[in-house]
């Protein structure tokens, strides 16, 4: 049976020891939904959502999101980001827009928790300034797709 790593032998949370590894590079890439209704969508393409660029905004929040990640998740080890990059795709169809964060640095330990936060927090700004127009916005399938570096090397759970 596995152990997890973030409980000590007497079963308390505790931050894990990252000192004795080496820095490697690391990437991890995460995926998440935003739906909407159909008029929102076109508002939104339209530049019409009186909060202003929607898009731009998500951007900007999901990259400050990814570097304020150690301050909102217990236990999370604050790393120096090389690189967030946040793209965004609507998908018409479906009445949504897919955000994707890809997170890279070098270090100890990997950047999956800032990649999934920066989908989240993307997607919560897209929600927020909507909100006024579209009541029924749901944020969906927020996940890891893959990650890259460390002992474990590559894994990939979802093609990008």
């Amino acid at each position: 049976m596995e152990k997890l790593t973030h409980l000590d032998e007497s079963g308390h949370a505790r931050m894990v020891d990252i000192t004795s590894k080496g820095n490697t590079n690391r990437v991890a890439v995460a995926k998440g939904i935003v739906r909407m209704k159909p008029s929102t969508i076109r508002l939104l393409l339209q530049g019409d959502i009186t909060k202003g660029d929607v898009l731009g905004v998500a951007r900007v929040a999901g990259i400050m999101g990814a570097k304020q990640t150690p301050s909102l998740i217990p236990l999370c080890h604050p790393l120096l980001l090389g690189d967030v990059n946040v793209d965004f795709k609507v998908l018409k169809s479906e009445n949504s827009i897919e955000i994707t964060a890809t997170v890279s640095c070098t270090g100890q330990t990997g950047v999956e928790m800032e990649a999934m936060t920066t989908v989240a927090v993307s997607a919560l700004t897209i929600y927020d300034m909507c909100k006024a127009v579209d009541r029924t916005i749901k944020l969906d399938n927020i996940r890891l797709l893959k990650k890259s570096g460390g002992k474990s090397g590559s894994i990939v759970l979802e093609e990008a």
